[in-house]
């Protein structure tokens, strides 16, 4: 039996005994951490390349703990951060916890729930509207003259502790360790720049340009320490760095590599990608995210069936293509336009162009046909889709996928 899970307990089964059994990456590599906690104590406690807590910070620090949107474990890792900083002398009332509205939108559950009742209420919880000039600050002007403006409490802080997941280079969205300060909590016009279609070319000059950009804001914001995570399958963790920003990106993206580097021989008809975890992970960014790794799976004009509990409604911007009287005049008004989905809604209407697309979620079936979609009921809906293409390809948590090499039996790249 050969078994793909998604959502939070949500699996699908195919048995042998129907026919084709279909193939299955082997990734991520390595155990998830049991306490994530600890982990990220004894990371804070022999930080790479930068002394420990006690000794970069002063018991009258402000500190601001700046959460990257959808880390898994969110809370555990905040929790552990937070009671290491008391412990290394600051003082509760002066540390803050600043999130993303996207999260708060979301509903994602407060990530200082599981401190101590008396330390929370200590804890200020900010959350940073990008359309609020009084939460902006001037930091500098940046080569183009222009000003980069970024929250007052990370302006004003007197040590800014980021706490960010890794990813693979090209992922939608994704600028480099500091991406959880920068675009993260820039101004809308800074996050609608970071929002342009040329960012999804992950090896291209412009995306290059925005993480040498958000790494440049870092420096001027005086941030040298992160805490980064590499992610395991859903809401798991498989390693907590600690340290200097640049020792930590290192290491990081060498443990990363290690757990989600995957190739297969040959692509297949039809390529299932599964995307597992608690609601954080049941996003439209992570749809999308999935799409663009399973479509590297697929072969031209295949299909792609994405496994997920997502019951978010589409944002603006799959809303403008559902309404396009064409994918080309939709990714138009994006290019334009960019909303807030317009790198998820840009790379759902390339993969439609080459691929059809099917849908396990629990929205209504009507959204998903108004997106060209193909809606699945469910798993064992799916299972009959299996069975009915030649070849297939299993994706678990296909939104962390790194690297995807496809090679012939030569060994030459396709």
């Amino acid at each position: 039996m050969t078994v793909l899970r998604y959502g939070i307990d949500a699996r699908v089964e195919f048995d042998p005994a129907d026919g084709m059994v279909p193939g299955k990456a082997t990734v991520p590599r390595g155990e998830p951490i049991v306490d994530v906690r600890a982990a990220v104590k004894a990371a804070l406690a022999e930080p790479l390349d930068y002394p420990p807590l006690a000794r970069c910070t002063t018991p009258a620090d402000r500190v601001v703990v700046a959460l990257d949107h959808s880390h898994p474990q969110a809370a555990q890792v905040t929790a552990a951060s937070i009671e290491a900083l008391i412990e290394a002398g600051v003082d509760p009332d002066g540390i803050a916890v600043l999130q993303t509205q996207a999260d708060r939108d979301a509903g994602v559950e407060d990530p200082c729930r599981l401190l101590p009742a008396g330390v929370r209420r200590r804890i200020t919880r900010l959350t940073h509207d990008p359309n609020d000039r009084r939460q902006l600050a001037y930091l500098a002007a940046s080569e183009a003259g222009e000003a980069i403006l970024i929250n007052r409490a990370l302006h004003e802080a007197d040590f800014v502790l980021p706490i960010g997941c890794l990813r693979h280079r090209e992922a939608a969205g994704y600028f480099g360790i500091h991406t959880s300060i920068y675009p993260a909590f820039s101004d809308a016009k800074t996050a609608q720049r970071f929002r342009g279609l040329a960012s999804l070319n992950g090896h291209g000059e412009r995306k290059r340009e925005l993480i040498g950009m958000a790494n440049n804001v870092a420096w001027l914001l005086g941030v040298c320490f992160t805490i980064q995570v590499v992610p395991g399958a859903g809401d798991q963790v498989l390693h907590v760095l600690a340290g200097e920003s640049d020792a930590v990106r290192r290491r990081g993206r060498e443990l990363y590599h290690a757990a989600w580097n995957c190739s297969v021989d040959e692509q297949a008809s039809l390529v299932v990608a599964a995307i597992e975890g608690s609601a954080g992970q049941q996003t439209w960014e992570n749809v999308a995210r999935a799409l663009q790794v399973a479509r590297r799976f697929a072969e031209e004009g295949g299909a792609i069936a994405v496994c997920t509990e997502l019951q978010t409604e589409p944002g603006p911007g799959m809303q403008q293509l559902a309404a396009a009287e064409s994918r080309e005049v939709g990714l138009k008004q994006l290019r334009k336009e960019r909303p807030v989905d317009a790198l998820s809604a840009a790379l759902v209407a390339r993969t439609l162009d080459r691929h059809k697309v099917y849908l396990l979620s629990r929205l209504d079936a009507g959204a998903v046909e108004d997106l060209d979609m193909i809606p699945i009921n469910d798993s064992a809906e799916l299972a009959r889709l299996v069975r009915h293409h030649p070849s297939c390809v299993l994706l678990p948590s296909a939104p962390f996928y790194e690297g995807l090499l496809l090679v012939k039996a030569d060994g030459r790249r396709k």
